[in-house]
C-alpha cells in the first residue's frame, strides 16, 4: 500500500506551539514516527506538511491514481476548508482523518471537520498515535 500522509499549518511547529496541547517533540519527531508506523504496516509512505490551503488541496488532487490512501491532518484547515473536503470527495481514495488533540472537546469552532467529511475513519485526541492507527485502518481494506 501506498500512502500519502499531509499536514496542514503550524505542525511544522510542534514542540513549540501549546506544549501543553500538542506536546514537546518536534515535527522532525512525528515524522520519523510516521516512517515506522508505515514500516510496521508494510507501506510505503509519503509525508508532506504546508501552511498553505491551494498547496494541500493541489497535493490531494495529484494523488489520483498515484496513492492507494489518504492520511490528513488538515490543522487548522479542517474547520474551514470545502476545498480540501471538494478534493478529498473528487480523487475518492479511501482517506483517515487525524488529530493530535481531541477537536470535539475544544472549543465549538473546532468541532466541524469539512476534511473529516470526505474521511472514512477519525482518530482525534491520540497524539502521534493517532497516525499509526490511521496507516493500519487503511492497510486494513
Amino acid at each position: 500500500m501506498n500512502i500519502l500522509v499531509l499536514n496542514g499549518p503550524n505542525l511544522n511547529l510542534l514542540g513549540l506551539r501549546e506544549p501543553e496541547l500538542y506536546g514537546r517533540e518536534d515535527y522532525a519527531a512525528l515524522e520519523r514516527f510516521i516512517r515506522a508506523a508505515a514500516q510496521e504496516a508494510g507501506a510505503a509512505v509519503t509525508i508532506r506538511q504546508s501552511n498553505f490551503e491551494g498547496e494541500l488541496v493541489t497535493w490531494v488532487q495529484q494523488a489520483h491514481g498515484v496513492f492507494d490512501g489518504l492520511v490528513i491532518n488538515a490543522a487548522a484547515y479542517t474547520h474551514t476548508s470545502v476545498a480540501l473536503l471538494d478534493a478529498l470527495k473528487a480523487v475518492r481514495l479511501p482517506a483517515a482523518e487525524v488529530h493530535l488533540t481531541d477537536i470535539d472537546a475544544r472549543e465549538p469552532f473546532r468541532r466541524i471537520s469539512y476534511a473529516g467529511m470526505a474521511c472514512g475513519a477519525h482518530f482525534k485526541g491520540l497524539g502521534f498515535e493517532g497516525y499509526r492507527r490511521a496507516i493500519r485502518w487503511l492497510c486494513g481494506l
